[in-house]
């Protein structure tokens, strides 16, 4: 009876330790944490929100290459990435340097930050962002009349392309889902 209940306590214990060593080192997505830490810091942005740009853009693929041409992590077009270089003073930057994920992370962090701010006026930026981020200023403009114009909810709505509301929704979400993969920087960060 005593063996019997050994080989119980093992055949209960040694499945929950592999979970907890998936969930805290092999999950797909965390072996860039501590890059997506460091580009959040640099740009006073949400870390959890990042991951989840990461994931819905790439599935953290580092040398994803998208169908309009976006590279990386991130998926940043060559025009974003040369707007950010020019920013921060490394231009020209080689295309070859989007597939870095930390360069892709900051990169696209970088332009993110500069989206939120563009729609500080509105109850909550973050939706406006995000459909900028995935279909452009011009489409942006285009739907921003009425409620639109300020209220999230109105704007989400009003997206009129379904992929990209479904991107919105998706990342608002996951967003959610990363909060606790970054407790400590959450509290110092608004977006």
């Amino acid at each position: 009876m005593k063996r019997l209940r050994r080989w119980l306590w093992l055949l209960w214990i040694v499945p929950l330790l592999g979970g907890v060593i998936w969930w805290f080192f092999l999950r797909p997505g965390t072996e860039f944490d501590s890059r997506i830490r460091l580009a959040t810091t640099r740009y006073g942005m949400d870390p959890a929100l990042i991951k989840a740009v990461v994931w819905q853009e790439s599935r953290f693929t580092p040398d994803a290459v998208g169908q309009a041409g976006e590279i990386g992590l991130m998926q940043i077009t060559e025009g974003a990435a040369q707007e950010w270089a020019e920013a921060e003073g490394v231009f020209p930057l080689p295309k070859e340097h989007l597939f870095d994920p930390q360069t892709n992370l900051l990169a696209g962090t970088w332009y993110l930050r500069r989206s939120l701010r563009r729609h500080g006026g509105t109850d909550d930026p973050l939706p406006f962002a995000l459909a900028e981020y995935n279909a452009g200023r011009g489409n942006v403009l285009k739907w921003l009349n009425g409620p639109a114009a300020t209220n999230s909810a109105a704007f989400i709505a009003a997206i009129g392309f379904p992929s990209t509301q479904a991107y919105v929704k998706s990342i608002l979400a996951r967003r959610l889902r990363y909060l606790a993969d970054f407790p400590s920087v959450l509290a110092n960060s608004p977006h």
